[in-house]
C-alpha cells in the first residue's frame, strides 16, 4: 500500500512520531512517504492509497486543545478525497481536547473514511502505531 504521512511539528516530537508511523508501517510491507505539511505537495497526498495527518496539539494547558492552523489548512488543499482512507494523530503534553476530532471531522467533511484516530505523548515511540499497522495487513 502507498501512504502518505503529513505532519505539522513545532518541537520535532510530532515529526518522531510520523517517522515512528512510517517505520511501523514499512515494517509491514507498505511504501511510506513522510514529510512536513511545509514540505508535502497536496496534490501527491491526495493520490495516496492512506493519507495519514498528524499535528501536535495547541491550546492553554487542558482547555482549548485544537489542530495547528496550518494541519487544518493543508487538509483543505487536499481537495477532494471520496474513497480515501484516512488516519488522523496528535502529539500532547497534558490532554487532547478535540484535537482529533477537529482533524477527522475536516478529512470526512472532504470525502475520506477515517479508520483510525491516534493520539501519541512523549519522546518515545509506543506501541500504538506498531499495532495499526499490522492490523492493516
Amino acid at each position: 500500500m502507498n501512504i502518505a504521512i503529513v505532519y505539522d511539528s513545532s518541537t520535532g516530537t510530532t515529526a518522531r512520531a510520523a517517522e515512528a508511523m512510517g517505520k511501523a508501517l514499512e515494517a509491514q510491507g507498505h511504501q511510506c512517504r513522510v514529510q512536513s505539511i511545509s514540505l508535502a505537495d497536496p496534490a501527491e497526498v491526495s493520490e495516496a492509497d492512506l493519507i495519514c495527518i498528524g499535528s501536535w496539539v495547541k491550546g492553554l494547558f487542558i482547555i482549548r486543545q485544537h489542530p495547528t492552523e496550518g494541519t487544518m489548512q493543508f487538509i483543505e488543499r487536499l481537495g477532494d478525497l471520496a474513497g480515501k482512507n484516512a488516519v488522523v494523530f496528535c502529539t500532547y503534553k497534558l490532554a487532547i481536547g478535540s484535537t482529533l476530532h477537529q482533524m477527522a471531522k475536516a478529512m470526512e467533511e472532504a470525502g475520506a473514511t477515517v479508520v483510525e484516530q491516534l493520539k501519541y505523548r512523549g519522546s518515545e515511540p509506543n506501541s500504538n502505531f506498531a499495532s495499526f499497522a499490522a492490523s492493516l495487513t
